[in-house]
């Protein structure tokens, strides 16, 4: 048995099973309370900012809209932070930390009386995000051996993407039913059963003893981390632009009731579950050509909601597509970042997720100037296009410059120490 298999050699195919479902479990939580505000901005608008949306329903929504923001940007900073001071920590023990600060963090969310505590409450609850999806990410690629390190991303993401099909719509029902605290004292519970279900199920793996936060640092030094970082955070404003005003543009564009908006989020949530699956295994394929699909896919589907959001057909067409391609990106772009990054592969595995919370902030924050303007729910649809061909551009750039120094086949640590040879 190595370090590298983290175990795996002495475990029964039924624990490694429990063991990604327990990791997946946490990805669940973590879609929930990241995309939950969204079904629920006009009641949390209404509760926090009763003034506002008393006399500006659209201003107070928009404002409302900070609340994710807030979320997203705890994410871009507690990923690279809690990733390289933690990396030499063993794994288990950081994901039950992250676990515990997650609980404590939703439950401040639901039962602070301001919203600009709230707002200091998101962010802090969503400082363990990327560190938890990076840690848990590198125990799913040992878990699931070499050549699936792709596939070991998608099985954590998985959860995120699974709670979009039946969590946030579900917790969206009960926020609009019992009030959008009782939907975070909801999640603060599945991120409570997480950590038993890791304490059981997770077997031990220990950290990495070469591990310095300078080392991991370093991968800052490397201008393909960068452009990685790029790609997934001007590409993913595509998805958020439009994804956190979809209730509003349900209602009012649509012309939904608001009792069909979870409906719409299990649209959302079937594609990103299936996206999420077949890009996994598309980027164990090539990274490459996985990267150029998707983007493409995304922003046709961008294009296809743009034009039919008036329709429910063209509503529920567009938010599946668009959560699709979106979603099959991730594990894409996860990978690219654990090549380019090289021996800093906590960090590496963690700032994907930073990556897409700076795309996140940046869609709600874009599509809400959009809307405060008066340009309509249309409006963040077409901001998020152009963010999409932004990322793609940023792609295509990136892999010419491989291209350039004659790098095809690149040498990249894989989990805990062994080696594969990918295509870039």
């Amino acid at each position: 048995m190595t370090d590298f298999d983290g175990g795996r050699a002495a475990l029964s195919p039924a624990r490694i099973r429990f063991a990604l479902l327990a990791l997946a479990l946490g990805g669940f939580g973590i879609g929930s309370t990241e995309f939950v505000a969204m079904g629920l901005l006009p009641e949390i608008a209404g509760n926090l900012l009763p003034d506002l949306a008393a006399t500006s329903p659209d201003d107070a929504n928009a404002q409302a809209g900070w609340v994710i923001s807030a979320y997203a940007l705890g994410v871009v900073v507690g990923a690279p932070t809690i990733a390289a001071a933690a990396a030499k920590w063993p794994r288990k023990r950081l994901l039950l930390v992250l676990l515990t600060a997650f609980t404590l963090g939703t439950i401040a969310s639901a039962v602070l009386p301001t919203f600009g505590l709230v707002l200091v409450a998101r962010f802090v609850s969503a400082l363990p995000h990327g560190a938890y999806f990076g840690i848990a990410s590198l125990v799913a690629a040992s878990l699931m051996g070499p050549g699936k390190r792709a596939r070991g991303v998608a099985l954590v993401l998985s959860g995120l993407t699974i709670a979009n099909v039946i969590g946030v719509p579900a917790i969206t029902w009960l926020g609009q039913a019992a009030g959008w605290r009782t939907a975070y004292l909801a999640v603060a519970g599945i991120f409570a059963l997480t950590f038993v279900a890791v304490a059981i199920a997770v077997p031990y793996q220990p950290g990495d003893p070469g591990a310095t936060i300078r080392r991991e640092l370093g991968a800052f030094r490397r201008s393909q981390v960068w452009f990685a970082l790029g790609i997934g955070a001007i590409g993913f404003g595509g998805l958020f632009a439009v994804y956190t005003y979809v209730a509003p543009l349900a209602v009012e564009v649509t012309g939904l009731p608001a009792s069909l908006v979870p409906i719409v989020l299990v649209a959302f949530g079937i594609g990103m579950t299936l996206g999420n699956l077949v890009g996994g295994r598309l980027a164990d394929w090539s990274v490459r050509r996985s990267m150029y699909l998707f983007f493409a896919v995304l922003a046709i589907s961008l294009l296809v909601l743009g034009f039919t959001a008036t329709s429910p057909v063209g509503l529920f067409t567009g938010v599946f597509l668009i959560g699709g391609s979106s979603a099959a990106l991730s594990p894409t772009i996860q990978a690219r970042l654990m090549d380019v990054a090289r021996d800093s592969q906590s960090i590496a595995a963690a700032l994907n997720h930073s990556a897409l919370n700076i795309g996140n902030s940046l869609g709600a924050l874009f599509g809400g100037m959009a809307i405060a303007a008066g340009l309509g729910y249309v409006a963040p649809i077409w901001i998020g296009f152009a963010l999409t061909i932004m990322g793609a551009v940023l792609a295509l750039a990136s892999f010419a410059l491989d291209r350039s120094r004659g790098r095809r086949g690149v040498v990249v640590p894989y989990a805990t120490g062994a080696v594969e040879v990918v295509d870039a």
